[in-house]
């Protein structure tokens, strides 16, 4: 599985070479640096360990500065864990090249944490309709409805869309191009928008359904 971990800094657009433009999201996604390398026979599977960014100093605690001392790599900012067909193709403290793992036209799945709105009600969360607004109809014009059903079963089934938090959750948009990859600055501009706030964390891995776009 190819990945990398990046933030992203943004949208902005380009034009392709048929003069159109495009929407992109511009990822800095490295540099990125294996600290940990788990293997089959000792771990029960394959898969390396991450890192990117900087972590403030204040804020790692003695364990953490141990694992990242062992990997002889900085303190980061994010861990994530990838599976790997092949553990030996990498090395501890290996610096991960974006330019060997992603190139202009290929596809690939970002996954971020979506942006929180807090408390919301049934017409932003749901997308109700909401109740009329005509003549005769009290202010309840955003009012849910009804929600229960009858005097049997005399309660609220669990799961009934209702208000409450929005957002914050684990997003992943599936099947997205990589329209340009800038090694040199460690930048990748993926076409469209990706979930997150500016400066959130997203990990890009190679599409699982690239054979059907």
């Amino acid at each position: 599985m190819t990945a990398v971990v990046g933030e992203k800094l943004g949208m902005t657009q380009i034009f392709d070479a048929e003069s159109r433009v495009r929407p992109v999201t511009v990822v800095k996604a490295g540099p990125c640096h294996v600290t940990q390398i788990k293997r089959e026979d000792t771990d029960g599977y394959n898969a390396i360990q991450i890192a990117y960014g900087v972590a403030k100093q204040k804020g790692v605690n003695k364990p953490t500065a141990g694992h990242f001392a062992k990997a002889k790599v900085a303190p980061a900012r994010s861990l994530v864990e990838v599976r790997v067909d092949n553990p030996d193709d990498y090395e501890v403290g290996q610096e991960i090249e974006l330019d060997q793992l992603f190139s202009a036209g290929m596809r690939a799945d970002v996954t971020g944490t979506s942006k929180g709105k807090g408390f919301a009600g049934t017409m932003k969360r749901h997308n109700f309709k909401g109740l009329g607004a005509s003549h005769g109809v009290h202010k309840k014009h955003r009012a849910p409805g009804s929600i229960g059903a009858c005097a049997t079963p005399a309660r609220v089934f669990r799961g009934k869309r209702m208000a409450g938090r929005m957002g914050g959750d684990k997003v992943t948009t599936l099947n997205v191009e990589i329209v340009a990859v800038d090694a040199e600055h460690d930048l990748l501009l993926v076409g469209g928008s990706v979930p997150g706030p500016k400066g959130s964390i997203v990990i890009i891995r190679e599409a699982v359904k690239a054979a059907h776009a």
